[in-house]
């Protein structure tokens, strides 16, 4: 399987980009992992609905750019479906047997993913009603891919 993560932002903060690199690291026994960063616009404090949606457009145009035809798109969205761990598992599973062997996240920025990013996407997911700082997302995410191959092949990990 092969995973692309196209998410808004460089990782600045180190505790971050090593819980990537250890997750990137474990994930490399199971799919090819590739991670797309996108250039994040930055939002002024004060920034009306009119130029948060410019904001998410030009983002969501850097982020379709890494979107390829093959690929299986899953947008983490907070109106998306919430699955468990297990049923991530089966989920990343069902698309191995079914042979859409590319598959790819999307991680927005700080205020979101723009629609037609979403209208590309064949999954939306939520992993929880509350809000995290998309940075954070990226290790969360990763963990739980990690998480659901463990689960998939039987391994201990998942308590």
């Amino acid at each position: 399987m092969n995973i692309t993560v196209i998410t808004v932002g460089k990782i600045k903060e180190k505790f971050l980009r090593d819980a990537i690199d250890e997750y990137s690291k474990r994930l490399s026994r199971y799919c090819k992992l590739n991670i797309i960063e996108v250039q994040d616009e930055k939002t002024p404090d004060n920034a009306s609905e009119k130029d948060e949606q410019i904001i998410k457009e030009k983002e969501g145009l850097g982020i379709l750019k890494y979107v390829k035809d093959n690929m299986y798109v899953v947008a983490l969205d907070l109106k998306g479906k919430m699955l468990s761990s297990e049923e991530l598992s089966s989920f990343i599973k069902d698309l191995e047997v079914r042979g859409d062997s590319n598959l790819c996240f999307i991680i927005g920025g700080s205020i979101g993913i723009s629609s037609p990013v979403l209208n590309r996407a064949n999954y939306k997911l939520c992993f929880s009603k509350m809000t995290f700082p998309h940075q954070l997302m990226r290790v969360i995410l990763l963990e739980q891919v990690y998480r659901g191959y463990r689960i998939m092949k039987g391994e201990p990990y998942h308590k």
